[in-house]
């Protein structure tokens, strides 16, 4: 009998067997992903190769997800899993990962990195609906119908392209912010074009699907969507719990939200006030940014799920949630860092760099996993682009702030 028909039969038991199966589950691994849980579980930390070294392999991967993607379509790979290879193209996160290649660009004076976004918007822009709206999931999955959540993250990249280049993105910006503007219910919430690769409920951390709004409306200034955005954010501050907590905040356990998500929540929030000005929105930002800081570890470790106590509610850390809220508790710091927001986003990224290999094989070079250890329940054995994406973002903004 398989090991599938094992795992199976077993269902009813999984609570009790759920050792025993893990452990057959990790029997049946390549010899590639074994070692590299046991390093996890084992191995003394990585050294720390300093923020500059540890960013610029992280980036140098993030052109490795595009270049090596198994479609091989200019989009960048959604992972490298120690056991499938490199996946597909995602077009939700190489939506978001083109201004950080075109902000890097400009830093590092470096012209192939432009061209690398120049090519992934392109790719972008010639798998956009007619409505203006983009699919879910990596490029080949089915069904292939337009979502909001992998829109607004799209029109990220479209708003950074029209900035950096020009007319060539500004039509696929408007319609794909048109889109989601009239797409968006009578109380604030997205429900029409949900994901169907997640839970089909109320997702208050679709405030990151806001922020691609605001991108737009920044990059040209328009109420219609600018308006929608802030009434999103409305709408999921109503899910904001007294200790700064989000309920239906999660893709799958809204009882135990992901940092993941409650990282989109929270920048999402952020990006309403910076756009905005209004205070309810930096209250709230707090009130997030807050309570997870009193969660963080002396040496930056993060649990990768909480529960509506704070309580950590898994035995590992989701790395991209963590620099994601790194990232945001640093935007904090700008404002009052009295809390020790910046100490704090200062500790999460050593936490991270002390987990991400600076030289080693391609695959796995700057690559940050899904999880630390590796086998954790988020993109298991896997190292998603996203997560590369928010380290760089986030390490880049703690430079930013030293050097001032």
């Amino acid at each position: 009998m398989s090991f599938s028909h094992i795992k199976s039969a077993a269902r009813p038991l999984k609570p009790l067997l759920q050792p025993a199966l893990t452990w057959l589950e990790h029997q049946q691994m390549p010899e590639a992903a074994k070692s590299a849980r046991k390093r996890d579980l084992d191995a003394p930390e990585r050294i720390d190769a300093g923020a500059v070294a540890t960013m610029r392999a992280s980036l140098e991967w993030l052109m490795a997800a595009q270049n090596f993607s198994a479609t091989a379509d200019q989009g960048a790979a959604r992972d490298y899993s120690h056991t499938t290879g490199w996946a597909a193209s995602y077009p939700e996160t190489s939506g978001y990962i083109v201004p950080t290649l075109l902000t890097q660009a400009d830093l590092l004076n470096d012209e192939a990195l432009r061209e690398s976004g120049r090519k992934m918007l392109d790719w972008l822009v010639a798998i956009q609906f007619e409505d203006g709206g983009f699919q879910g999931g990596t490029i080949g999955q089915e069904p292939k119908v337009p979502v909001t959540f992998n829109t607004g993250q799209i029109l990220m990249g479209l708003a950074a392209g029209t900035r950096v280049f020009g007319d060539a993105y500004r039509e696929p910006m408007r319609k794909a912010a048109d889109w989601l503007a009239n797409s968006l219910d009578d109380d604030g919430c997205w429900r029409k074009h949900r994901t169907p690769f997640a839970t089909q409920d109320d997702k208050a951390y679709e405030t990151h699907v806001s922020w691609g709004l605001l991108e737009a409306a920044r990059t040209e200034a328009n109420a219609l969507w600018s308006d929608a955005a802030l009434k999103q954010v409305d709408w999921a501050l109503t899910k904001q719990a007294a200790n700064g907590w989000m309920s239906d905040c999660c893709l799958s356990k809204p009882d135990a939200p992901l940092t993941h998500t409650l990282g989109y929540a929270l920048r999402g929030i952020l990006e309403a006030w910076e756009f905005s000005r209004d205070e309810k929105y930096l209250t709230a930002a707090q009130k997030l940014g807050g309570g997870l800081l009193g969660c963080l570890g002396p040496d930056g470790y993060l649990c990768g799920r909480f529960d509506a106590d704070w309580r950590d509610s898994a035995d590992w850390v989701c790395m991209t949630g963590s620099a994601q809220v790194a990232h945001c508790w640093l935007m904090l710091s700008t404002v009052d860092d009295g809390p020790g927001y910046r100490e704090g986003a200062n500790r999460a990224l050593g936490y991270l760099r002390r987990r991400i290999d600076s030289d080693g094989p391609v695959e796995t070079r700057g690559a940050v996993a899904g999880s630390f250890p590796i086998h954790g329940d988020y993109v298991p054995y896997g190292y998603p682009n996203w997560a590369a994406k928010f380290f760089i973002d986030a390490q880049q903004l703690a430079l930013d702030l030293d050097a001032k």
